[in-house]
């Protein structure tokens, strides 16, 4: 397994639709393997592999204290079954250090393949249906970030450029 480079916003690549997967095979096998190793070494509870600069459309997630719940969707397609929004603050390993309130609907339905290819649908609400839903907005090209003003979305631009300036 391999620690893969998250990218951070502002960066384009981030802006990238990921296409489907093909294929379950080895090498996406390999791809969901480093993507958690990443995600808990970051740390974080869930990542799209947009993030990893992999456009291709696979997220792993993990919502437990003890990494004991892993979670993998492929080609994940969400229906909307509860209309109502829920508001939480929600932050994101490619918007490192910002926490901000969005609103998602807070039940969903999901059909995905699991990390073996084999399908799946399953009803997901509270937390794990809003990070779902951030982890798909990842591969449409969208952020979190997207939902706020566009005076927050600057700012926080403004923020992560200075600090990735003066790391580099």
């Amino acid at each position: 397994m391999a620690l893969l480079p998250i990218l951070e916003f502002p960066d384009p690549r981030l802006r990238t639709r990921a296409v489907p997967v093909a294929a379950v095979d080895a090498r996406i096998q390999t791809l969901v393997d480093d993507m958690f190793e990443t995600m808990y070494a970051a740390p974080g509870i869930g990542l799209a592999a947009s993030q990893v600069d992999v456009h291709e459309r696979v997220i792993v997630m993990d919502l437990s204290e003890d990494h004991s719940d892993p979670r993998v969707f492929i080609n994940p397609e969400i229906t909307v079954i509860d209309e109502t929004l829920g508001t939480y603050d929600e932050g994101c390993l490619s918007v490192p250090g910002f926490y901000e309130t969005v609103e998602r609907p807070q039940i969903v339905e999901v059909t995905a393949l699991d990390r073996e290819g084999a399908e799946f649908t399953e009803r997901l609400d509270g937390l794990m249906g809003i990070c779902l839903q951030h982890e798909i907005d990842h591969l449409e090209g969208k952020l979190f970030v997207d939902y706020l003003s566009p005076l927050k979305r600057q700012r926080i631009r403004s923020k992560l450029v200075k600090e990735q300036k003066r790391r580099a």
